[in-house]
């Protein structure tokens, strides 16, 4: 896999003063956000791409919460957001909106990935483990409440940092299912 590796530039934000990185895979641009010092144990968050969510405010999932938090405890703890762009668990964006309609219908998360022809979680996390080598980040504490990336990644993981968000009427019933049928943890 070829992977095209930007500069490193300063990133101030709302949430802090950060440093980024992006890495291009194929078609696909991901960004590393990162603060303080990459030796030793480090706080990573790896966050997939929500445009609804992340950049709109959309409350129909918890995405842009997470993102949030995960940025708010990286600049006062150090570590490192990998922003993934694998838009809708990675069956992009027009087939994300037709499963917003499906949603709209009556079907959960799931029924609606399925209804769609997709499976209900098509992302990878290959790239993670090419950037965390990229800075020599070999451990990790990792924020997540997604059992599949516990097991997806190189890295070892010390610790897990779960992420705990306080739903709200219009994604009580998604993160019901992220829960019972996908195995997150929540309200831990």
């Amino acid at each position: 896999m070829k992977i095209e590796i930007s500069d490193e530039a300063n990133l101030p934000s709302r949430f802090g003063q950060y440093k980024v990185m992006a890495f291009k895979e194929g078609e696909k641009e991901h960004l590393a956000i990162y603060k303080g010092d990459l030796n030793g144990v480090i706080n990573v968050r790896v966050h997939s791409e929500c445009l609804t969510g992340d950049a709109i405010g959309s409350l129909k999932c918890d995405c842009r919460d997470q993102l949030e938090a995960a940025l708010k405890y990286i600049e006062q703890h150090g570590g490192m957001v990998i922003y993934l762009r694998q838009e809708g668990r990675n069956i992009g964006l027009l087939n994300k909106i037709n499963a917003y309609h499906l949603q709209d219908l009556g079907f959960d998360t799931i029924q609606a990935n399925h209804q769609l022809g997709f499976k209900a979680d098509l992302r990878t996390y290959e790239i993670v483990d090419f950037i965390l080598a990229h800075f020599g980040i070999t451990q990790i504490n990792l924020l997540t409440n997604n059992p599949e990336k516990l097991s997806a990644l190189k890295a070892k993981i010390v610790n897990r940092i779960p992420i705990q968000i306080t739903p709200n009427e219009f994604n009580e019933g998604y993160l019901r299912v992220k829960k019972e049928q996908m195995g997150h943890m929540l309200d831990e």
